[in-house]
């Protein structure tokens, strides 16, 4: 499968639609996205949407996080997602070596992510990448309650 992986830089109705069609494949609490949510991420300076394309559709896409804290410039991958029909197929390699590379050439000294124990084939993908789990305890607390 030949994958172009892009920058997006500005909201528009494919990529709403897009995200319609991948968000619940990643996860069933997300809720949908319309022009002006997607706009506001794609104008977050610390966002980076990256988009993979096959035959001039999207197929995946990933969020690049990076900011600024006192011991460094931080990276992080967020939301992740492959359309079912088209993984195995190189997709979301090619987007994390993208994020990976956008990462090294900002600054950053390290790229973090996370994911759930039980998507098996998406961890070895990340540690076929050079990543390597590491330890620490994750901590979250809901704020819509």
């Amino acid at each position: 499968m030949d994958v172009q992986v892009e920058i997006v830089r500005e909201a528009s109705a494919e990529l709403v639609a897009a995200f319609g069609r991948l968000l619940p494949q990643l996860s069933r609490t997300a809720e949908g996205l319309d022009l002006v949510a997607v706009d506001r991420i794609l104008q977050c300076e610390a966002s980076t949407v990256l988009v993979a394309r096959a035959g001039g559709e999207i197929v995946g896409t990933l969020t690049l996080v990076m900011f600024p804290v006192p011991s460094g410039l931080r990276a992080r991958i967020e939301d992740v997602v492959v359309d079912n029909a088209a993984r195995g197929r190189g997709v979301a390699g090619s987007l994390m070596r993208e994020a990976v590379r956008l990462g090294r050439e900002a600054g950053a000294r390290t790229v973090d992510l996370t994911s759930r124990p039980d998507r098996a084939a998406a961890n070895r993908l990340y540690e076929r990448l050079g990543f390597a789990v590491r330890e620490s305890t994750v901590y979250r607390m809901p704020l819509d309650g």
